[in-house]
This record gives C-alpha cells, sequence and structure tokens, in this order.
C-alpha cells in the first residue's frame, strides 16, 4: 500500500472522527420554541447554510432522469408544489401567508414569479432582519417574528397557505394545523411539504432506527416526527379545512438533495473557507446528520411528505 494511500485513509479517520465529536458535543435538543429560535439564529448569523444552499432552506426537487444544479432543484422545488397544489390558481394580488419563511427564498418567488402579496413568518429574528436584507423594493413580501403555533392574524386572513418543513419543528402538530386552517379562506389554497417519519405504529423502529431517529431530532431541534397518514387525518378532521385532503411521498424527487448539500462544500469550497476556520468546524459539523437523514429517506425510514387542501 503506497504511502499517499495510507496518508488519505487516515485524513479520512480523522476528518470522520472529528465529525462525531463535534456533532456530539453540540447537539441542538428540542427544549422550547427558543431551542428552534436559537438554532436558526446562529445557522443566519454564521451565514454558512446561506453561502451553500442559497436563499432557499429547503430540499430541491430533482426531475426522474434528469441532471439538475442544486440550487435550481430548490427553485424547482417552489414551481413544483405551487402547481402540484393548486396555488397557481390564485389570481395575482392574492394574499399568501409563507409559514417558516427561512430567509425568505420562497416567499420572494412566490411574490415575483406568481404576483402574491406575501407575508412570511419565523421564530427566528435573525432571518426574519435577513430577509429584509435580500428582499428588494418593489417586491410584495414582508416578514414578521412569530411563533407559528400563535399566529397573529385574523381568522381567514390568507388565499393561500404556504409552509415548508417547518412542521417537524412544532411540538404540537394539531395546533400547528389548525393555527394554518383557520388563517385559510374558505376555498384557499394549503400547500405544505415537511419531513415525516414511516408510520412506526404499524412498522416499529429497530432498535439501530431508533438510535437513528434520536440522532436526528436532537441534533435540528426537532420534538417528534409524525408520519404521513397521521398528518393526513389532522388536517381531515379539523373543522376549518374542506376535509379533502390530498398527500403523496416526494423521497424520489428530493433524495438527491442530502448528498449534493456536502458536494456543495467540495464545489464551493471559498463559499466555507472565505468565512474563516470556524465555519469550516461548523461544516464538518454537520456532515453525519446530513448522512444520517440521507440513510433515513432513502430507507424509507424517514419519508418527505407534501399536502394540499382547500380551506
Amino acid at each position: 500500500m503506497s504511502i499517499l494511500l495510507i496518508s488519505s485513509i487516515f485524513l479520512v479517520i480523522i476528518f470522520l472522527f472529528s465529525s462525531l465529536v463535534l456533532w456530539r458535543i453540540n447537539t441542538r435538543k428540542f427544549i422550547s420554541s427558543g431551542t428552534v429560535a436559537s438554532a436558526y439564529d446562529s445557522w443566519t448569523q454564521d451565514k454558512l447554510l446561506e453561502r451553500l444552499w442559497g436563499e432557499h432552506i429547503h430540499l430541491g426537487f430533482y426531475p426522474l432522469n434528469k441532471n439538475i444544479d442544486f440550487r435550481a432543484a430548490k427553485i424547482q422545488f417552489v414551481h413544483e408544489l405551487v402547481s402540484w397544489s393548486g396555488l397557481d390558481k390564485l389570481p395575482r394580488g392574492s394574499r399568501v401567508l409563507d409559514v417558516g419563511c427561512g430567509i425568505g427564498g420562497s416567499s420572494r418567488i412566490l411574490a415575483n414569479y406568481y404576483g402574491f402579496n406575501v407575508t412570511g413568518i419565523t421564530i427566528s429574528s435573525a432571518q426574519v432582519k435577513r430577509a429584509i436584507e435580500l428582499t428588494p423594493q418593489g417586491c410584495k413580501c414582508n416578514f414578521k417574528v412569530m411563533d407559528a403555533l400563535d399566529l397573529k392574524f385574523e381568522d381567514g386572513a390568507f388565499d393561500g397557505v404556504w409552509s415548508v418543513e417547518a412542521g417537524a419543528h412544532m411540538n404540537n402538530k394539531t395546533k400547528f394545523a389548525d393555527q394554518m386552517l383557520r388563517k385559510l379562506r374558505p376555498g384557499g389554497y394549503l400547500a405544505l411539504a415537511d419531513w415525516n417519519s414511516r408510520d412506526l405504529i404499524k412498522t416499529p423502529p429497530s432498535m439501530l432506527e431508533k438510535i437513528i431517529l434520536k440522532q436526528l431530532l436532537e441534533q435540528w431541534a426537532h420534538p417528534k416526527f409524525m408520519s404521513i397518514n397521521e398528518f393526513s387525518n389532522i388536517l381531515i378532521t379539523n373543522k376549518h379545512s374542506s376535509g379533502q385532503i390530498i398527500f403523496e411521498n416526494w423521497n424520489s424527487y428530493t433524495n438527491p438533495s442530502w448528498f449534493d448539500s456536502i458536494f456543495e462544500g467540495i464545489r464551493r469550497p471559498n463559499a466555507i473557507l472565505s468565512l474563516g476556520p470556524g465555519a469550516l468546524v461548523k461544516s464538518i459539523r454537520e456532515i453525519p446528520t446530513i448522512l444520517l437523514m440521507d440513510w433515513a429517506f432513502k430507507k424509507g425510514l424517514m419519508e418527505f411528505g407534501v399536502y394540499k387542501c382547500r380551506g
């Protein structure tokens, strides 16, 4: 075995060991909504996530048998969910609420491409600040710090409600659904996407799967996961919905995002290095969770649920 190969193997081992050490000593276990706010404040202020993922802090949509850029896939996801959910049937000028808006990437597409008047809410004050900074004058978006479990709007105030990958952070999924549906006018459109576990009652997790689920919860401030069927039943039985819920599992379209998010750091190393050595440490710290997410979604332990219904 050559010295170069031995050195490479040694470096990989050191890299993986360092990642695991950082991962275990810096968990972000959910305690309250403040835990989620703190995590997203930190991710936003260090700018690492934005540098690597761009304006869209969500997974991408990869059309089957078609190559697509990591960031382009994220934009594609917004258009696919708009079309699938029927949100594009709303006329220009319609009022749309973006629940868990991040730094406003999806909100700006909804406003600029579809002509909606968009209100984005997030529990992170740092995200609101950055969303405002990124939004040009004339874009019909406004952003507010607000808890998704306590929406400060009148019932029926919006023609459409949009939420992508926010529900996994909610410790009360029933209240989360109720808050969104209350704010949706009768006949309005709900478009929602989220990370779900498989039905763990119907198919109980193995010991390994329990360990992996525990890590996925603790590393990114998630209180609990729910299956697609469980959450769809919450929507169906809510008195503010039409009761006609359609849902799908988009794993096959979104799974490439996980490895792509790691490769993005390799393709664009300056995005990390330009932020200083601390950014490199932070990026390494996220790799084990991303790899576990990739494994869980590919094995069907986790599922990417999309939901649509009318108010």
